[in-house]
């Protein structure tokens, strides 16, 4: 590969298909003793819509609330309103 005058280079596309990257996905070039790595930080490939019914079905159940209701979550994770007046 060739480096540009703007220091960009090209990742040929048989490894962006092996290491699923695509436009907006992250990457980092690490330095060590035998030169650099690339890193991938997170990968963009456009997702499948079996992809993210897999990923939600793995997420189901999760989150314990505790009981809460979303009112009473909201309030605990914001914490309380202070635009709402004592009534």
């Amino acid at each position: 590969m060739r480096v540009t005058e703007k220091g960009q280079v090209t990742i040929p596309k048989d490894i962006r298909d092996r290491l699923k990257i695509g436009p907006g996905s992250e990457v980092d070039f690490i330095a060590d003793e035998k030169g650099a790595r690339l890193v991938v930080l997170s990968s963009r490939l456009e997702a499948s819509q079996d992809d993210f019914e897999s990923w939600l079905d793995s997420m189901s159940g999760t989150l314990d609330t505790g009981g809460m209701t979303t009112e009473e979550f909201m309030e605990w994770l914001r914490g309380p309103r202070d635009d709402l007046g004592s009534y």
